[in-house]
């Protein structure tokens, strides 16, 4: 488990998602292209699998610490006053993903349950909003690891 928090996870699923959704979109205008037909089921793909692609990219932003932050205030505080706006910071982060991850569980248990499926290919619904829990936990323990690391570093 070390090993795969210690891994560049996120960049290669979200490169192979972003290959499938160029090559999904380029088929697409070849197919409507040379013919009057469409790939209908390519716009739920590329739709669900950006969703996808701005999760990771989530976490990749609060693993290296480059996630967006409003740090007027902050940069000009120092002392126990910075470090109380970066531990409160830290807990607004957590309880939004918390959040969202429970939420997001709660959404694909009723998929589950009601058997909702997608309109242009008829698959589970779940399929697609699992990455909604599943990426919110893995931002979760980001957002600790980089907290862990800037405790160890006096980062803050």
């Amino acid at each position: 488990m070390l090993h795969f928090l210690n891994t560049r996870f996120e960049e290669l699923l979200g490169s192979f998602l972003l290959a499938v959704m160029a090559c999904i979109a380029f088929i697409n205008i070849i197919i409507r292209y040379c013919t009057n037909l469409s790939f209908s089921a390519s716009e739920e793909l590329t739709v669900n699998f950006f969703v996808w692609i701005v999760l990771l990219g989530t976490s990749i932003a609060f693993r290296e610490s480059s996630n967006f932050t409003m740090n007027l205030l902050y940069s000009i505080t120092h002392g126990w006053l910075r470090k109380t706006l970066y531990f409160f910071g830290v807990i607004c982060s957590l309880a939004f993903f918390v959040m969202l991850a429970y939420l997001g569980a709660i959404e694909v248990i009723d998929e589950i349950e009601l058997n909702v499926s997608s309109e242009s290919l008829d698959i589970p619904v779940w399929l697609y909003t699992i990455a909604t829990p599943l990426f919110s936990a893995l931002i979760i323990v980001r957002i600790l690891q980089r907290t862990v690391e800037d405790i160890q570093k006096q980062n803050f």
